[in-house]
């Protein structure tokens, strides 16, 4: 059964596993993450998706500002490649 939860403290690991799974190695020296660099993900809109208790995707949003707006950064949004093409991307951004 498939479940949508807020990414807690104890997911992290999990979900870090995950984007490394989906990304190529070193993906923390692009540039998107040094707009991250010391700022929280936003937790309400940073989630994870479980299929029986195993991580199938997650989610997250960062802060950040454009100008003088305050927006929001999607990334990353990753699905494990056994569950990709079954729209399990598209529910975790639209969520």
């Amino acid at each position: 059964m498939l479940t949508l939860a807020q990414e807690g403290p104890a997911d992290w690991w999990e979900v870090e596993a995950l984007y490394d799974l989906c990304f190529a190695p070193g993906r923390e020296a692009l540039s998107s993450y040094r707009l991250r660099d010391g700022v929280d993900p936003v937790a309400a809109l940073s989630l994870v998706a479980r299929d029986d208790g195993v991580v199938a995707g997650a989610i997250r949003y960062w802060p950040v500002r454009v100008g003088a707006a305050s927006a929001l950064l999607l990334g990353p949004v990753a699905v494990h490649p056994t569950r990709q093409g079954e729209g399990l991307g598209a529910l975790l951004v639209e969520e």
